[in-house]
């Protein structure tokens, strides 16, 4: 991004599609350079802007230059099979690793380009695993000298403020090929998706739970949930945010409701993580993933600088969520106008291979304009993406079921202005009453409720009815795949990955009404209709019914806990304790037997409820003899064809008096990768003035791993310990799977030995 005190202002914008044209310098021989497109607007190329200066050649700018994907048909292909029930593809999404090895460019074109920024003089500020983006910062002399340009300053031609851009299309002598350059002009700044309302449009109705009846993030999960058990444990939320916020705005949009979700910010290209004064967009958008889903993991606040230097933000936060590949949902509340609408199509493909779903607000303009100079329509109208609108909802009181729902009509919707092709599944949603395209992609997929009957908090002040927008609609779709994903994961061990493929169909069945509610009535300039229409999309989700349709029915399980997770016992003493509990899932009402292994010798375990239907507590007992050291103990729980586990960290100390001394490992499970190492420090701790030589070995490596001490044997001082680290090795054709791996310490007739849980994948 630009210093702090650059005179320019605004969005960095993104930027275009490589090609391979000859190119002649004035006074330099002819050569052959890459000329990109797209790089430079409308405006600028036909006059309508007005230059009215140069950028100073001092001025430093943060780019981005991002290259193609490989094996384009191979990829579109696997995206079919990734999301079709009927294929033995369906949800095995790729890793991160596996998408680059496939896809990405190759790490030979990547380090080129690496090689082209500095040997230009620019400062390499981040790689990217997936190699797709090489982040740089230059001066704009080096930015004119790289990319043969001049940078300008115009007058924007329909907004109070100037921006900068080449002057054209930019080209450089690079072989590899180049997708685009973003951050070369500011001609779009981001805004988001929120509405305040004109004094004739507040709601004197409201039926939510919040003051003067503003719906809380709660009310939402009332209506579109209701009482399910499902809260979205086990997944994240990631939200695309342009500045921080203050947690204080958060907690009283949630209406003064508590919630344990663990909230993380991921900086972005310089973002600071406290408000700048304007912080509503960012706490709505946390606040109403938490209420529709309160058991998340976290939620992930992705947050680059804000509109006056936001720097190449957006593209580095849809990469950073692919890279982390962390949140299986993701929300964007923001809209722009971007040089090329296929800008951040590598971005979001990714997202689809890998089980990533992006929910974007579709705006709060009402119809599509066609004119693609708004910030409204994108990057909610791209095919890879599930456009959310907005609806008025009605529930039947406060913190209330679902009752009614109309089209809110501000929603934007329409037929894409970037006229994006019609992707597969959204053919045949055009029809004599909806004025849907049959050619372009329709926005928007799905609704939620966006009216002035909401609640917002901005830098220390909370407004009632008095704000809207689609911006409240996407993260609540958000955390509504939470709890669907949560299931899946239940049913199936995967996420659903992106929707549309599979809503749709759905759409069309014969079982649409039990799945979404239909909104026909109300309009934004088009009609909302039975069906599928270009205000809400095919509706707002139906309750449980939607999750069932799309996961499976609810499968009742069940989960196993422990309180405390580890216990240190002595040899020969009273034993320790810890309380069992099972956890019903999905109305699961059965007995569970547990039964408890990886035991040390000489420690017995024995259950107080065996089986049991709530919970029992298990006491572990160290003989005379026992062997001391640290151990997992699983506790496994069975209930028919059904299992669950649950792990306690077990010690053994020697009993007082004799010398002896105990083994642990840290940490205790190790991921490896084939061609690929890990890690673990081995200490062993004297007691009792124990101070003798003690020998390491290994037992229990799957084939083709290997292991090596980095000393053997250690010595404790007395009543001190002594470290050696262990380095597990496994080779190209190692054994894929989980397994424990022994470790012992031997000294004279005294032995114990400490376990490590290896699970070896692929690279």
């Amino acid at each position: 991004m630009r210093k702090s005190n650059s005179p320019l202002p605004g969005l960095v914008a993104l930027v275009g599609a490589a090609a391979f044209l000859l190119f002649t310098i004035p006074g330099q021989a002819q050569h052959t350079l890459q000329v990109l497109h797209h790089h430079v607007r409308p405006a600028v190329a036909n006059g309508q802007a007005v230059p009215v200066g140069r950028v100073p050649a001092s001025e430093r700018l943060q780019l981005a230059i991002m290259l193609p994907l490989r094996n384009q048909a191979e990829l579109t292909s696997l995206l079919g099979l990734l999301h079709d029930p009927a294929s033995p593809e369906y949800g095995h999404f790729l890793s991160v690793a596996q998408f680059t090895e496939r896809f990405g460019p190759t790490q030979q074109d990547y380090q080129a380009v690496v090689d082209f920024a500095k040997a230009n003089g620019f400062t390499v500020t981040n790689t990217s695993p997936n190699r797709l983006l090489v982040d740089i910062n230059g001066s704009v002399a080096q930015i004119e000298k790289a990319f043969h340009v001049t940078m300008t300053v115009y007058q924007h031609p329909t907004e109070n403020r100037t921006f900068y851009s080449p002057d054209r299309e930019p080209s450089l002598d690079l072989s590899v090929p180049v997708k685009r350059i973003a951050g070369l002009n500011n001609f779009s700044i981001p805004r988001p998706k929120l509405e305040k309302a004109a004094v004739k449009q507040m709601k004197s109705n409201a039926t939510g739970s919040g003051p003067d009846g503003a719906y809380r993030p709660s009310d939402m999960r009332a209506a579109y949930y209701g009482s399910g058990s499902l809260t979205g444990t086990g997944q994240s939320v990631g939200l695309l945010e342009f500045d921080g916020y203050e947690l204080a705005d958060v907690n009283s949009d949630m209406g003064g409701e508590s919630y344990t979700v663990t909230i993380t910010n991921v900086l972005v290209d310089g973002g600071t993580a406290g408000s700048d004064g304007d912080d509503g967009e960012q706490a709505i958008d946390i606040a109403q993933a938490i209420g529709m889903a309160p058991g998340l993991t976290s939620v992930r606040v992705y947050i680059a600088p804000g509109t006056s230097d936001i720097g190449v933000g957006d593209v580095d936060i849809f990469n950073k969520m692919a890279t982390d590949n962390i949140s299986k949902q993701l929300s964007c509340s923001w809209g722009w106008t971007p040089d090329d609408p296929s800008d951040d199509d590598p971005i979001f493909v990714e997202f689809a291979a890998q089980g990533q779903n992006l929910f974007v607000a579709s705006g709060d303009a009402g119809k599509y304009t066609g004119n693609n100079n708004t910030d409204e329509s994108y990057p909610a109208e791209d095919v890879y993406v599930v456009a959310v609108g907005g609806t008025d909802l009605t529930t039947n009181g406060a913190g209330g079921a679902w009752e009614s729902e109309t089209a809110w009509s501000d929603s934007s919707g329409g037929p894409a202005d970037n006229k994006f092709v019609i992707p597969s599944w959204q053919v045949g949603v055009a029809d004599s009453s909806n004025d849907a395209s049959s050619t372009i992609r329709d926005l928007p997929d799905v609704a939620a409720e966006a009216n002035f009957d909401n609640i917002l908090c901005d830098d220390g002040t909370c407004y009632y009815n008095e704000y809207g927008g689609t911006s409240y609609a996407a993260p609540r779709w958000a955390g509504y795949l939470a709890l669907a994903n949560q299931q899946n994961v239940i049913n199936h061990g995967t996420t659903l990955g992106f929707l549309n493929p599979l809503i749709y169909p759905i759409g069309f069945g014969s079982s649409y009404d039990s799945n979404f509610h239909d909104i026909s009535s109300g309009n934004n300039g088009y009609p909302a209709v039975t069906g599928y229409d270009l205000v809400t999309g095919w509706g707002s989700p139906n309750g449980p019914t939607l999750i069932n349709t799309l996961t499976g029915a609810a499968t009742p399980s069940f989960t196993l806990s422990d309180s405390p997770g580890s216990l240190t016992i002595t040899q020969g003493g009273a034993g320790g304790t810890s309380t069992i509990t099972v956890n019903d899932q999905n109305g699961f009402a059965g007995s569970v037997t547990l039964a408890a292994s990886g035991l040390p010798s000489g420690v017995t375990a024995v259950f107080g409820t065996n089986p049991t239907t709530g919970t029992s507590v298990l006491t572990l007992t160290a003989s005379a003899t026992a062997a001391t050291g640290t151990a997992t103990v699983t506790v496994t729980g069975t209930s028919g064809s059904l299992t669950a586990t649950t792990t306690i960290a077990l010690t053994v100390k020697a009993a007082a008096g004799s010398a002896n001394f105990t083994i642990g490992a840290s940490p205790t499970s190790l991921t490896v990768e084939r061609d690929s190492s890990g890690k673990s420090t081995i200490t062993i701790t004297s007691q009792n003035s124990f101070s003798s030589a003690t020998t390491l070995s290994v037992t229990g490596l799957p084939t083709g791993v290997t292991s090596r001490f980095s000393k053997n044997p250690v010595t404790p001082a007395a009543n001190g310990s002594a470290t050696a680290s262990l380095t597990l090795t496994a080779s190209g054709k190692a054994t894929i799977g989980t397994a424990t791996v022994t470790v012992t310490g031997t000294s004279g007739s005294l032995s114990h030995s400490a376990t490590i849980s290896l699970t070896v994948t692929r690279r």
